[in-house]
């Protein structure tokens, strides 16, 4: 159980970086509100994927790949620059300690780069926009990143150094030995809030209008690496460029930021943008055709769900509703007749209600 305090707010809290057990298993407060992260992120990506040109199932099947490597990712950028910290008193590596996650130990700008790397791939090999899709994630960065820092302040880490601030933050934790309390900049909280500040910018810029793929993406960039790097500098667990004074995070940080406002300048101040040229667009100028198929009078809820999931995957509908009382070869040689269709990328069957 650790005591963390805000003096200068009249707060204390007693937080346990256990959650709960599941069959004698501790599930951890970290591994939760990552999730939780996580989830959020997932929810409001898919219910702005249309906006963006980008189909549902597009998010989850990338998902699948890009949530144990980001994950990778993370814990090996973390490891590779703090690697003194998994070796034994003999100076062998303890791997045991490496896989345990749940302790803490995660970099995100590993998952960061990871996230880049797995999309460029994804994009690639199903034919879609790389920096649409992007800018679609850069909002579920931001709330992963906004959400996923509470997991920091569980565990009584990534904090700052001393301060007398109003809103200083009051810990027990080991110097030289000892546990000592100490009064420190809250820099979890700094960067909770600078992620929301972000998303909060970026919805805002969505709304007015994107002018080109890639906006929103980049600002992700600008903005997210400013405030890394300027907090990066009060944390007292930076990540060194090996025996370097160097702070990996916070050189990445400003280098990323840099370059994305230099190209963001130039690509809003002295290129004119076609709206046609948005993936957005492009997707609404070529929708997919699917047939719907179905048993005459037994369309109803059905039929309904699937042309909106469909209108949301930017794609047109034939409807065939057919007689209770076909013949089943009939109707099977029909079904087969539209699947061999080039034109049409779906066929979807409701089977007939049994009694």
């Amino acid at each position: 159980m650790n005591t963390v305090a805000f003096p200068g707010l009249g707060l204390e809290f007693h937080v346990s970086s256990i959650a709960f057990r599941l069959f004698g298993w501790p599930i951890h407060w970290y591994g939760v509100i990552i999730a939780a992260g996580f989830i959020l992120a997932v929810v409001y990506c898919s219910r702005q994927a249309p906006k963006f040109g980008i189909r549902q199932d597009d998010i989850l099947d990338m998902l699948l790949a890009a949530v144990p490597l980001c994950i990778i990712g993370a814990r090996l950028y973390y490891i590779i620059f703090y690697l003194d910290l998994y070796r034994r008193p003999d100076g062998s590596l303890d791997f045991g300690a490496m896989v345990r996650i749940w302790d803490g130990g995660l970099a995100i700008y590993g998952g960061v780069i990871m996230a880049v790397i797995v999309l460029l791939v994804f994009c690639r090999l199903r034919h879609i926009k790389f920096l649409a899709f992007g800018d679609l994630g850069a909002y579920g960065m931001l709330i992963g990143q906004m959400v996923g820092r509470w997991g920091n302040f569980v565990n009584v880490e990534a904090y700052g150094g001393p301060t007398d601030l109003p809103w200083r933050m009051g810990i027990y934790d080991y110097v030289d030995g000892t546990l000592q309390y100490m009064e420190v900049h809250p820099t979890f909280l700094y960067e909770s809030l600078w992620n929301l500040l972000g998303f909060l910018l970026l919805a805002w810029v969505a709304k007015r209008g994107r002018k080109f793929d890639g906006q929103i993406f980049l600002s992700y960039f600008a903005w997210y690496g400013v405030g890394r790097g300027i907090i990066e500098g009060l944390r007292t667990d930076s990540l060194y460029f090996f025996n370097t004074p160097i702070r990996v995070s916070q050189v990445f940080g400003f280098a990323t930021s840099a370059v994305a406002i230099v190209l963001l300048i130039y690509l809003l101040a002295f290129k004119k943008h076609d709206p046609a040229r948005l993936w957005v667009n492009q997707m609404k100028a070529r929708p997919r055709l699917a047939a719907l198929v179905y048993p005459e009078g037994e369309g109803g809820r059905w039929l309904e769900q699937q042309k909106k999931r469909l209108e949301r995957d930017f794609a047109r509908t034939e409807e065939y509703a057919l007689p209770k009382d076909a013949d089943p070869g009939e109707r099977a040689e029909f079904i087969a007749a539209l699947r061999g269709r080039e034109d049409l990328a779906e066929v979807l069957v409701k089977e007939e209600k049994t009694k």
